[in-house]
């Protein structure tokens, strides 16, 4: 009996079309049409076809002179896939020191449209510990990890991601509309920091820190997630500093310079550390 050939998903227009953009790769002057046809043995009426839809994606542009070079598309999805690469590898120090600091359940998370998705965990030593897992998402407007990453994005995209949230109860304490979570982001923006006070899931709290990348835009967060029995208020405000520290940390190692206007630096004994602008929950 003959052997079933193995299945394939190959698409061959997405095929050639990731074809064209490595020859661009290879070349930083950029290519004419002709050149491309040339080098990817194609018919130049198919290459101008593929090129006029990856200029209209914004993965080529086209010089007044006929040569296509890389457009802004290529950059973005390289740089979002650099960050994203790094930043666990470049986290994980600073996520392990927090987890034998606090015993406690660490997170990273990266935004994903509405919602910040888990892209790292250490679990909590203790016997009563938090489920959750790498993968995951969880909403923005009602957990410390994706109000953090609210409160600093820039008014524009703000109001945009504003417009599209559905602003669900999923507990007494979840907020219940824009103008309560608007006041909320103002205060999480002003004290550096975020909790999550049984909103997202009752008998669990959360506090969260900014992560910057090297641009100064804020699209990942980290956070302490414990059980209420062991994270009283008292606690939160006594580990905001620790986990803004971490953040700060976490934040140059991704190629962040702070110019001093969210953040207050406080040397103790020879150590950089953050204090909030205000303590306020």
């Amino acid at each position: 009996m003959p052997a079933r050939s193995k299945r394939t998903y190959e698409i061959t227009s997405l095929q050639r079309g990731l074809r064209l953009l490595h020859l661009f790769s290879e070349s930083p002057r950029g290519l004419t049409a002709k050149q491309v046809a040339g080098l990817s043995q194609l018919p130049v009426s198919t290459v101008h076809r593929f090129l006029a839809n990856l200029v209209t994606a914004s993965f080529l542009s086209c010089d007044g002179d006929g040569h296509y070079n890389l457009g802004i598309a290529c950059f973005a999805i390289g740089q979002a896939a650099l960050g994203q690469l790094d930043i666990r590898r470049l986290s994980l120090p600073y996520l392990t020191e927090l987890n034998q600091q606090t015993r406690e359940t660490i997170h990273l998370t990266v935004r994903h449209g509405l919602t910040a998705v888990y892209v790292e965990k250490l679990d909590s030593p203790e016997p009563l510990r938090i489920h959750s897992r790498i993968g995951s998402g969880v909403p923005l407007y009602c957990t410390a990890v994706g109000k953090v990453m609210l409160a600093y994005m820039p008014g524009e995209e703000l109001d945009r991601i504003l417009s599209e949230l559905n602003l669900k109860r999923l507990t007494p304490n979840t907020v219940g509309n824009l103008q309560e979570l608007k006041a909320e982001l103002y205060r999480v923006h002003n004290n550096g920091y975020a909790c999550d006070l049984e909103e997202h899931e009752m008998h669990i709290r959360c506090l969260a820190a900014p992560i910057w990348d090297h641009t100064g835009s804020v699209r990942s967060s980290l956070s302490i997630t414990a059980p209420v029995v062991r994270m009283a208020i008292t606690r939160l405000r006594q580990l905001a500093p620790l986990i803004q520290n971490a953040g700060l940390q976490i934040s140059r190692q991704l190629g962040y310079r702070p110019t001093g206007s969210v953040m207050h630096p406080v040397s103790k004994s020879g150590v950089t550390e953050v204090r909030p602008a205000k303590v306020a929950f």
